[in-house]
């Protein structure tokens, strides 16, 4: 009879030992580690491929660090460049904005002008100080011009300010059409608005009122003439 105690005693204990066993393999933090593992490889393999691109696309890139040339939409020529000299002074240039908007019949034909050098060589013949500087005739008196008038392009959108460049005319008695001279043109120094209406404005000075204050303020003599010629030694487009 106790044998058969022990025995059953020893069979209780080895089913518990079997069961502790087998329960352990149920905790194997192996699977996690590999999941992390390949998870932290994943992640590293997505910074290089990253790193990689980002290397490819600077190198892809470089060609286009320096800034295209965007395509303009100004028209050709849109700035007149008056290089004046004064004996043997360079005054600087006058760069005057053409106003294709409210003047193009008369735009063109300065460029037109421009580009055959008519006015190279030709002066600012009148000169009043705190009104105007005109210039542009063949004669350098006022009378000349290249044979033909352009039409009136008198703008109400346009004032005679400071730097507004327009063109001389006839007088309406003459010239009831108030058409504009072929060449002549005068640069406002003051802002004489009893002009506005009356005449047609072609562009504005964009830079050098400097070298118009200093026109303006040259030496005069009769005609309001200065004493020492004002040359436009060069005339270009810009």
């Amino acid at each position: 009879m106790k044998n058969n105690k022990y025995l059953s005693l020893l069979l209780v204990l080895g089913f518990i030992v079997l069961a502790i066993t087998c329960g352990g393999k149920k905790e194997t933090p192996s699977t996690p580690k590999t999941i992390t593992q390949t998870q932290a490889e994943s992640v590293k393999t997505q910074t290089d491929t990253t790193a990689i691109t980002q290397k490819n696309d600077s190198i892809t890139s470089k060609p286009q660090t320096e800034k295209p040339v965007a395509p303009s939409n100004e028209k050709a020529g849109k700035y007149m460049v008056i290089s004046v000299k004064q004996g043997d002074k360079n005054l600087g240039k006058i760069k005057i904005e053409l106003n294709d908007k409210e003047a193009p019949k008369t735009a063109e034909n300065l460029r037109t002008l421009v580009k055959k050098g008519y006015y190279n060589g030709l002066t600012f013949h009148r000169v009043i100080s705190g009104f105007v500087i005109q210039g542009g005739c063949p004669k350098g008196d006022g009378t000349g011009g290249p044979g033909y008038t352009t039409p009136a392009e008198i703008s109400p959108n346009l004032k005679h300010d400071r730097g507004a460049v327009a063109m001389a005319r006839l007088g309406d008695q003459m010239n009831p059409k108030r058409e504009s001279s072929g060449s002549q043109f005068y640069i406002c120094h003051g802002s004489p608005y009893n002009l506005d209406g009356q005449y047609t404005i072609v562009g504005k000075v964009v830079s050098g009122m400097d070298v118009v204050d200093a026109i303006a303020a040259t030496k005069t003599g009769p005609g309001d003439k200065p004493v020492t010629p004002v040359v436009m030694e060069k005339v270009t487009l810009e």
